[in-house]
Formats: C-alpha cells, sequence, structure tokens
C-alpha cells in the first residue's frame, strides 16, 4: 500500500482544479499546468464541507506497479498546486578566478573559462535572477526548473581538485589533494 498515494492533496484558496478522466488542469495566482497521469491511476475531486481535496486511487493495490504509479502521481499533481500558488527556485553557485555570469534579456551569459561566452537561453515560463555568483532559477513547473538547473550546471560541473565551475548552492563538491612533492632527502 502506498502510503504517499493515500494522502490527499488539499486545493487551497484561490485555485481551481478541472479533472477530465486522465487529464488534471491547476489554474492558480502564478499561472496554469496541466497533466495527463498514468492509466493506471484513478483521480477524483472531492469536497467536504466546503474543503476541496483531490483524492488519487487504483485498483489493484497489490501490485507493484499500480503502487509505484499511485505515489507517483499524488506527488506530481502536489507539485502542480505548489507550484501555481508558490512556485518553485533553484540557485545555483558559480565560482573560479574570472568566472561570472549576467542576465541579458532572456538568456544567461556565462563565462566559465572557455575560449567563448556560453549564451544560455531561458525558455518560456522560466525567468532567473543573477546576483553576484548566484544563479536564481524561478518558474511554477517543478520539472522544468530541476531540468534548466542541471543544464545550467552542465555547462561547467565543479571539478574536484579546485572546486571551479557551476554547483547548487546547497551542493557539497568532494575535494582531491593534488600532486604531492617527493620528499627531499
Amino acid at each position: 500500500m502506498s502510503r504517499v498515494g493515500k494522502k490527499p492533496i488539499l486545493i487551497p484558496e484561490g485555485v481551481e482544479v478541472t479533472i477530465d478522466g486522465k487529464s488534471i488542469v491547476v489554474k492558480g495566482p502564478k499561472g496554469s499546468l496541466s497533466r495527463i497521469v498514468h492509466p493506471l491511476v484513478s483521480l477524483a475531486l472531492v469536497d467536504e464541507s466546503g474543503k476541496k481535496h483531490i483524492d488519487v486511487s487504483v485498483e489493484d493495490e497489490t501490485e507493484k506497479i499500480n503502487r509505484s504509479q499511485w505515489g507517483t502521481a499524488r506527488t506530481l499533481i502536489a507539485n502542480m498546486i505548489k507550484g501555481v500558488t508558490e512556485g518553485f527556485t533553484k540557485k545555483l553557485e558559480v565560482n573560479g578566478v574570472g568566472y561570472r555570469v549576467n542576465l541579458a534579456g532572456n538568456n544567461l551569459n556565462l563565462v566559465v573559462g572557455f575560449s567563448h561566452d556560453v549564451l544560455f537561453p531561458l525558455p518560456e515560463g522560466i525567468t532567473a535572477t543573477v546576483e553576484g555568483n548566484i544563479i536564481t532559477i524561478i518558474g511554477i513547473d517543478n520539472e522544468v526548473v530541476g531540468e534548466i538547473a542541471a543544464r545550467i550546471r552542465k555547462v561547467r560541473k565543479p571539478e574536484p581538485y579546485k572546486g571551479k565551475g557551476i554547483k547548487y548552492t546547497d551542493e557539497v563538491v568532494r575535494r582531491k589533494a593534488g600532486k604531492s612533492q617527493k620528499a627531499a632527502a
């Protein structure tokens, strides 16, 4: 039995949810998101004493695939509701001598040790802010925010000797010792 899937998803004030078969649309103050859930998962919009919530269920709780899709669907829908109300952010840090980043319109200009600047276009629905060497990615879709942050990090991953590169602010880069000289005899 899925522990995550059993919990109902509370719908806060100002959020409108529409369920049409396997399709769900969530509209809120920050925007609108839609998704088609897995065929094994059933959705139900419940209104009990003025409090709305979504119940996610599956037909056979003993099957492993059903349990995994049950919890996944519940989490994805909860993230949709959180996204249209609060939004999601990821923070990246640029480390290295001469490494810098600036925002040019809807593009990030990354100077990270290559012979050329890397121009990273931001997709629609994603905004970024730059404060010193910290890049903040902001959006309503958790998957897209994470994917864009991962692609920016991939431009120059942090290396283990000096720690230069682009890393998440909460990421810890395991450092290696450099070459050691032989002791003079």
